[in-house]
């Protein structure tokens, strides 16, 4: 009996990982060619971790921000505690200085689903996440600025606005495979700069037209320096240097003329 009340009461698998298994992962390794399943690429971890900078030293700050990520992972976090003292950033060995957690399994594909679906398109101006944030082996990270895109955080309840890092690590090799089973989960992933997207001659007739752009710019610079020596040559010519032998005087041979008219009007 309540073997049975257990197994109704239990909670439902995410969304987000059934829509991996049954759609994400048969288009990977049709995509990229994998000779099984087990080849395509998997989330393996999502790293949250907000920093406190002031709050270090202020406990209720401390607890308040480990509250609100609590609230927002769903999971107790952990405090992080400097390893090392820095005198120039007041920071003591020992001190806490970010509170972070780790979610896995049920809970990562829970918070990648409200992520996607909920808290990123409440971002102020968003345009699309930045493809760019990969770190070169399949992991990507992003930044958020208010803690309050999440709907879990109360606005009348917070006493400051934090931001926290998002880090979500998967088992693929490259950033194109991380890439793409990010966009197909659902990540809105702006359309400039995604990996894979242009080919080599594209890429190379980018780099030759801003150079191009760059030597005109220069060539425009040189032609208004020019015009500006013919208007003004006066301003641009480099002064004589004096003979040898000859001490530089002030004004030349004119230089003597006011005083001979100050003798003229004295007599």
């Amino acid at each position: 009996m309540e073997a049975a009340t257990a197994q109704a009461q239990a909670a439902p698998p995410p969304r987000l990982r059934e829509r991996f298994e049954q759609e994400v992962l048969p288009a990977l390794t049709r995509k990229f060619g994998y000779t099984t399943p087990m080849q395509a690429p998997r989330l393996e971890k999502i790293t949250l971790n907000m920093g406190l900078g002031e709050a270090k030293q202020n406990a209720k700050m401390l607890e308040a921000a480990q509250e609100q990520l609590a609230t927002i992972a769903g999971q107790q976090p952990n405090v992080r505690r400097a390893r090392k003292s820095i005198a120039s950033f007041k920071v003591r060995e020992g001190m806490p200085v970010g509170v972070s957690v780790t979610l896995r399994r049920a809970r990562m594909w829970e918070f990648l689903d409200r992520l996607c679906s909920i808290a990123v398109p409440r971002i102020r101006d968003f345009r699309g996440l930045n493809p760019r944030s990969f770190d070169g082996r399949g992991n990507y990270s992003l930044g958020v600025r208010e803690q309050l895109i999440f709907p879990e955080i109360d606005y009348d309840s917070i006493d400051e606005v934090r931001g926290l890092d998002v880090t979500i690590t998967t088992s693929a090799q490259t950033d194109e495979e991380a890439f793409e089973l990010l966009l197909a989960l659902g990540m809105p992933f702006a359309k400039e700069g995604r990996p894979g997207s242009r080919s080599d001659a594209e890429a190379a007739a980018e780099e030759e037209k801003h150079k191009e752009e760059a030597r005109q710019r220069a060539e425009a610079e040189q032609a208004a320096l020019e015009q500006l020596k013919e208007e003004n040559p006066e301003a641009y010519e480099k002064p004589e240097e004096p003979a040898e032998g000859e001490a530089p005087t002030e004004g030349g041979e004119d230089a003597e003329e006011p005083a001979d008219e100050e003798n003229q009007e004295n007599g």
